[in-house]
């Protein structure tokens, strides 16, 4: 995955090459390898060794493809992949059913958190119809065409899995 530090000019790509045992991976950040160490992991933080050197990470605040991290006592903002909701969005259109060109479907799994549109309502190509919370990120979901939203088949607070449709725009 693509990772870019705020302020700095470069991305940097971080993958997992093969989990070494528990809580201990052999990772490559850019072309480098490293052995990481997590030590302790909650919602509020992460300690971890990365190449005998203890570092502790304290999450601040998350938004699309956005985290504000506290690292070793200095704050960083994180962009995670840069082109998230492009990606998302360019993907969202079709599942390879065939039904793209009425149904809008969710390219990812994640929890419903706030629907932006009702039924009847107009929409042009990349309006938000949802938002989408996966793996502590918040994501749109842009409609993938001009038109008027015939149904919407999700719910605030339920749960989509990839493919699910989640409106019809007509």
């Amino acid at each position: 995955m693509e990772y870019k530090i705020e302020d700095i000019e470069d991305t940097f790509n971080a993958e997992i090459i093969q989990q070494l045992g528990n809580l201990e991976y052999l990772i490559k950040i850019n072309d480098n390898e490293k052995n990481l160490k997590i030590l302790t992991m909650s919602s509020r933080g992460i300690e971890f060794v990365l190449d005998q050197k203890y570092h502790k990470v304290m999450y601040l605040d998350n938004t699309t493809s956005q985290m504000k991290i506290v690292v070793n006592g200095i704050p960083i903002t994180v962009n995670m992949h840069q082109n998230f909701n492009e990606i998302v969005f360019k993907n969202s259109g079709d599942s390879g059913t065939g039904d793209s060109q009425l149904n809008l479907h969710s390219q990812i799994p994640g929890k419903v958190i706030k629907i932006s549109v009702s039924e009847g309502s107009e929409v042009k190509k990349e309006d938000v119809i949802c938002v989408l919370e996966s793996m502590k990120m918040q994501v749109s979901v842009k409609s993938h065409k001009d038109g008027v939203v015939k149904k919407i088949k999700v719910k605030e607070g339920s749960t989509v899995a990839k493919d699910d449709i989640i409106a019809e725009i007509e």
